[in-house]
């Protein structure tokens, strides 16, 4: 113990003399790039042509398998979808086995299988890995779909893309892959509610056919295995796998933009826009320029560095500010993103393209890129404690036909890289006078603001389809002699009318919905006058309640109890009216007939209604039938300002009044559907319930 303790204070002592010695007033000198000692693979190849590449990793008794498909993307078109469906079918069904037989063989060995539109995935404990193997090569070689799994995976899709398309980050990937690639580019692609439904089997029956061969596969082996056992095993279970001829794609290559563009996609209700900042670029890994191209970018945006510090650090315009290359196979882009506050929005857009110009303009500092240069080395060196890494350069060699040494030399590449490469690529490679400027977010409040962007003085429209518009003609007129009001009064006599609404003293509903494969039960009760109370109960357990008596509101749940004020408690006394058409204008609530628009294939009049407080929320009414389809409101939440969307389906008539019995509710990327069971009026009801 006393020569352990010897040898400590000497290491201390020799610590602090070379400190004392160091001049703190110098950054340090980087050292020379680290040898990088990659983990061993070997390589064989089947007759068919799936190459193979095994990396033994015998610390687990698991093994994992993943074949990459090199495939060019096909142009999908109107059918955009079939690659994503046909994966998803791949697992469902073989020539000799139905999901029930996979899923059961697979819970037997607690083996796990996916595929994506590019490959399959598998992995098992090595005990198993002969089971493993003959289910895995089953679903590659022989997959066989059936119609009924089909609508299966399409109604998932479906649900997918409804519970999506009103996400604004989810809006803003859409329409920029649209605008940076164009719509006639696979990357510029994107699946839509009608290319889904036009999917047939027989499509994904071609897909899979035509592009699941071996001799464009490469099967990566990551595990508790040696080369010889992989070979025996991948020839007994793979060696039958037919190959065959797939063609090669070809399109245009999409170039940026002459001069910059500004591309808007509107939503009234947003609190803050999606900024995104791209175009095409011509460069893939096995570029001369593509390691100083990468370190480039990471001082501009690829981590916390630039944009980062600029945008959130020195202005407090958002949480995170970032830019990135991806790099695909037929072209690839440059984009940055962040989302900022209305008010700032054209704020942010300049400081993007301002570090975009500097980074071209002036010579990085030598103690900048030393940091970049740590922080890039520093994640791939811990890349490489994962077997997989290993396994995934051998195949992107192949891929991109890379040098041998592309990564064993990849430290040294990036330390090679110095302040007049950067400077090189930037003005090669970052274009801030030929971009897309990419936002989605509210017109009326970010308009005027960021046309000053564009050589033209011009914002360009953008639907959530990535198809322009004239915004002065994207609403139809109302009609003359249609108010606000009428249309009000419309919708109050297609729901039973005033004489059958004033008769309703109290209203209880009953309804369930799924949250996490769970079931909610919801019951809420309305009471003239000004008595509300909503509950929502998970396996019996109370998860949320608000309760209004009068000016008395209330609200419980799992976050705790709290006595409702201000302008919480003004918006449970909204909540509260059944019919709040008939309160706006005694409340002082400002109302905006918009014009007429179209709401899932249905004409409706859009109403803009301000609260006193100058919450803004937008209702619909269906100009056919005048019944209310939908509304947008702005909600407090734990994440901040979010968008809720409410949509009113199938209304159903109780006592000569109508009321919706499906309620959708989405609030970012969740989408709930309600389901009204019951609907009681005029019960005896006790107001200490509501107490």
């Amino acid at each position: 113990m006393k020569r352990v303790t010897y040898l400590i204070i000497i290491l201390f002592i020799l610590i602090f003399n070379v400190t004392a010695q160091v001049d703190r007033s110098k950054a340090p000198q980087s050292g020379p790039a680290p040898k990088v000692l990659l983990g061993e693979y070997s390589k064989f190849e089947l007759p068919n042509g799936l190459k193979v590449f095994v990396v033994e990793d015998h610390r687990l008794p698991r093994v994992t398998f993943s074949i990459s498909l090199i495939i060019d993307p096909p142009l999908e078109g109107v059918n955009t979808g079939i690659g994503n469906l046909t994966s998803q079918l791949i697992g469902t069904g073989t020539k000799t086995r139905t999901k029930d037989q996979i899923d059961e063989e697979l819970d037997f060995i607690s083996g796990s299988l996916s595929a994506s539109p590019n490959g399959l995935y598998a992995a098992s404990l090595k005990k198993h890995i002969q089971k493993l193997l003959d289910i895995f090569s089953d679903v590659t070689i022989n997959s066989s779909f059936k119609k009924e799994e089909l609508e299966k995976k399409r109604t998932q899709s479906l649900s997918n893309l409804a519970s999506n398309k009103d996400d604004p980050n989810f809006i803003a990937d859409n329409v920029s892959s649209a605008l940076i690639y164009g719509k006639n580019n696979p990357y510029g692609e994107f699946e839509t509610e009608t290319s889904l439904k036009s999917i047939t089997l027989d499509m994904c029956d071609q897909y899979y056919k035509e592009y699941f061969k071996p001799n464009i596969a490469c099967l990566s082996i990551v595990g508790d295995i040696t080369p010889d056992e992989a070979k025996s095993l991948v020839t007994k279970y793979f060696g039958t796998w037919t190959k065959g001829v797939v063609k090669s794609q070809s399109y245009p290559k999409p170039q940026p933009p002459l001069t910059t563009k500004v591309e808007l996609v509107d939503r009234p209700q947003s609190v803050q826009s999606i900024i995104e900042i791209g175009y095409p670029v011509d460069i893939n890994p096995g570029s001369p320029d593509y390691i100083k191209t990468m370190v480039a970018n990471t001082v501009l945006g690829g981590g916390v560095f630039r944009l980062f510090l600029n945008l959130r650090e020195k202005h407090a315009y958002t949480y995170g500010a970032y830019s990135r290359f991806s790099i695909n196979p037929l072209v690839s882009c440059f984009r940055a993103s962040t989302s900022a506050r209305n008010a700032v929005t054209d704020s942010a857009v300049s400081q993007i393209l301002y570090e975009m110009k500097r980074l071209r303009e002036e010579p990085v500092p030598e103690n900048e890129l030393t940091r970049v240069k740590n922080y890039m080395t520093g994640n791939f060196a811990l890349s490489l404690e994962k077997p997989q890494t290993i396994a995934s350069f051998a195949v992107n060699t192949e891929r991109y036909k890379l040098p041998k040494d592309f990564y064993s030399n990849y430290l040294k590449s990036i330390e090679a890289v110095n302040a007049t490469d950067i400077q090189q690529m930037a003005m090669k490679y970052i274009l801030p006078d030929r971009s897309n400027i990419i936002i989605v977010g509210k017109a009326s409040d970010i308009a005027e603001k960021i046309k000053r962007f564009s050589p033209e003085n011009k914002v360009e429209y953008y639907d959530v389809n990535g198809s322009v518009y004239d915004p002065t003609k994207l609403l139809k007129p109302v009609p003359s002699g249609i108010n606000a009001q009428s249309v009000f009064d419309k919708y109050l006599k297609s729901i039973g009318g005033l004489k059958n609404i004033d008769k309703i003293k109290n209203v209880t509903m009953k309804a369930n919905m799924n949250i996490q494969n769970m079931k909610a039960n919801i019951l809420v009760i309305y009471k003239n006058p000004d008595k509300y109370l909503t509950e929502i109960k998970l396996n019996e357990q109370t998860v949320q309640k608000m309760v209004l008596n009068g000016n008395v509101g209330k609200s419980y749940g799992m976050q705790g109890n709290k006595d409702l004020k201000g302008e919480e408690l003004e918006k449970l006394k909204m909540d509260a009216e059944l019919f709040p058409e008939l309160k706006y204008q005694k409340l002082g609530y400002k109302i905006d007939l918009k014009g007429i628009g179209e709401v899932n294939g249905k004409e409706a009049y859009i109403l803009e209604i301000t609260s006193p407080s100058n919450s803004l929320s937008t209702d619909y009414y269906s100009v056919e039938s005048g019944l209310k389809i939908k509304t947008i409101t702005n909600e407090n939440s734990p994440m901040g300002k979010t968008i809720q969307t409410t949509d009113l389906e199938e209304y159903t008539e109780v006592n000569g009044v109508k009321f919706p019995k499906i309620i959708k509710q989405s609030a970012g990327p969740q989408v709930y559907e309600i389901t009204v069971e019951s609907i009681e009026i005029n019960s005896n009801l006790k107001d200490n319930i509501f107490e």
